[in-house]
């Protein structure tokens, strides 16, 4: 008796959502209803001084990953990327929802490496995956992620929070993120994040995803300061130029601000709860109106030839 063929791609989308619930974790146990019907069912939270954080991000063939690049990496990077953001408030990830628009000849193996990569991220930092959406394309594939967290609101880290006189640190190293694959394989610092959120010396977070040259700028005029960084002093992956640590973009790092008296503590126990990651003090926070040091632009979606 002949075997039957493995269908080459999923006969219907009841067929393809059987197949994407295989590849990812249990939901948690506020999660009432998830994939499977109209609208994913939550029961709120009602933890007192907690706040909500939501997140939309998108990734596009071509732009954000290369064609021929393995799918399991890109829903890897498709779910890390939002986690990131959350990483930067202080925050823990929740819930994600997911959108896919691909070609309708895709096969359920790229289905099923695709969600396999999101499975693996949703498992490694506790994401529920509870929706989304997955539609035809006529051009390359396009994946929208939004993902939800939570965080306590006395840890909550925001642009705005720098003044004068902060050190300018950043996480890890920088750098060279595409030629190496890291933009692939990355991980989000949800645990750093969420230990600098519990540090009343942090005064300001986000995430470095357009290149420090871009980011850096944002954080700045959210804080209505000036900057100046040490160029000598900036943590660079091995072969590594300055130019390419401050533009290369994607390196989901935490660039942070610190309140200069709170630093020797705090370099002291970061040290102690995190001594596989460096936190190098990069540069220093200056008055509004002052000359910033003058970076090379990292990624910019609206003028991508500056990045």
């Amino acid at each position: 008796m002949k075997k039957a063929r493995k269908r080459p791609s999923p006969k219907s989308e009841t067929e393809l959502l059987e197949m994407i619930s295989l590849q990812l974790p249990k939901p948690s146990f506020d999660v009432l209803t998830a994939i499977g019907d109209d609208c994913a069912v939550i029961r709120p939270s009602f933890s007192k001084g907690s706040l909500e954080l939501l997140k939309t991000d998108a990734l596009v063939e071509g732009v954000h990953f290369a064609k021929g690049t393995p799918w399991s990496k890109v829903g890897w990077k498709a779910l890390c990327r939002p986690i990131s953001d959350i990483a930067a408030m202080g925050g823990a990830p929740l819930h994600a929802l997911i959108t896919v628009a691909s070609s309708p000849l895709w096969r359920s193996s790229e289905w099923s490496a695709l969600y396999r990569g999101i499975g693996k991220a949703a498992r490694e930092f506790g994401v529920s995956v509870v929706g989304g959406e997955t539609v035809r394309s006529p051009g390359p594939l396009f994946l929208s992620v939004t993902l939800t967290g939570n965080v306590p609101k006395k840890n909550l880290k925001l642009r705005s929070g720098a003044t004068p006189g902060d050190l300018i640190c950043v996480t890890g190293k920088l750098g060279g993120s595409f030629k190496s694959g890291r933009h692939l394989t990355f991980q989000p610092r949800v645990a750093e994040g969420r230990w600098l959120g519990g540090e009343h010396g942090v005064t300001a977070m986000m995430d470095i995803s357009d290149g420090l040259g871009s980011d850096l700028p944002k954080l700045a005029k959210e804080s209505d300061c000036s900057f100046r960084i040490a160029p000598d002093g900036l943590p660079l992956n091995q072969g590594c130029s300055f130019h390419q640590g401050v533009s290369d973009g994607e390196d989901y790092e935490l660039l942070l601000t610190v309140a200069a008296k709170s630093w020797p503590s705090l370099q002291r126990r970061w040290n102690i709860a995190s001594p596989e990651v460096p936190l190098t003090p990069i540069g220093v926070v200056l008055p509004p109106g002052e000359k910033s040091s003058l970076l090379p632009i990292g990624f910019d979606h609206m003028n991508p030839i500056a990045s």
